[in-house]
């Protein structure tokens, strides 16, 4: 069995993106993403990136190990030109956001031409309805589940009420290509702990997870440019352990751990 796991995290700094790399930080993700999303999350407490495509190069230049991850805009009229310049400047992964159809999803195929890997980010209620299509599909590589926007057309109180709730276990039942889900926070933190956060993905077998906001308050760059990750790299060591060790857990303890996170999220919602 393949436990391979991909670790992402959102930057658009060339010198966190290299000490990213020297952590054992699978993907660097530069967010391009800006069209509808100001309409769409403007008013929640949710970032938005702001990133550029003079990111995409200087973070590129900085990588030796690390892939690097693009989410591009949603399909639109400019997708060509945007996937083009992508590719030229060293994307090693596209991830299309807030598709709602296999049209998209082919068009987009189509213009990377298997130039990169991709991504569809599943995170509107019509993507859900269509992953056996995704997973037929000979464009896509893998799939990542995006808990935020998906929760919010649903109108769900909290993201992991999709887990909670059997929503996304129902879905990707007998899913085969490798797929990821959402963001997670630090062992002992977070509104469910990230270790519970990390039952899941190993109970569902997702095979990759954003690293969160609470990872990123681990890294400090000083004035002089010069940058610590030692906090976090002690944070994404506990949680590769934490990992490690549920590996080995059997399906009774999955379970279990399961029911405690579905009482945390049941907790918050009220």
């Amino acid at each position: 069995m393949d436990n391979s796991f991909k670790y992402l995290m959102i930057t658009n700094n060339p010198v966190i993106a290299a000490g990213l790399d020297t952590c054992g930080v699978d993907r660097i993700f530069v967010d391009l993403e800006i069209n509808g999303k100001n309409a769409r999350q403007g008013h929640l407490d949710t970032v938005i990136s702001h990133h550029s495509l003079a990111d995409v190069s200087a973070v590129k230049a900085a990588l030796k190990n690390s892939e690097l991850l693009v989410r591009i805009n949603p399909y639109f009229s400019g997708s060509a030109e945007e996937i083009e310049e992508v590719i030229n400047r060293g994307a090693d992964i596209i991830m299309l956001p807030m598709f709602k159809s296999m049209s998209e999803i082919e068009s987009v195929g189509k213009l990377i031409a298997g130039r990169a890997k991709f991504i569809p980010l599943v995170e509107t209620i019509d993507a859900s309805n269509i992953l056996q299509e995704l997973d037929d599909c000979e464009y896509v590589d893998e799939v990542h589940i995006g808990l935020n926007d998906l929760h919010l057309e649903m109108g769900l109180k909290f993201m992991f009420q999709l887990l909670e709730s059997g929503y996304l276990e129902q879905r990707l039942a007998g899913f085969k290509k490798p797929f990821g889900i959402g963001g997670i926070a630090r062992v002992g933190s977070g509104e469910v702990d990230g270790e519970l956060v990390m039952a899941e993905h190993v109970r569902l077998g997702s095979r990759g997870v954003i690293l969160s906001r609470a990872f990123h308050q681990q890294i400090s760059l000083g004035t002089d440019g010069e940058l610590c990750l030692d906090k976090f790299s002690e944070e994404f060591k506990a949680l590769n352990a934490a990992r490690d060790k549920l590996l080995s857990s059997d399906k009774t303890s999955l379970n279990q751990l399961h029911d405690t996170f579905c009482r945390n999220v049941r907790a918050i919602v009220g």
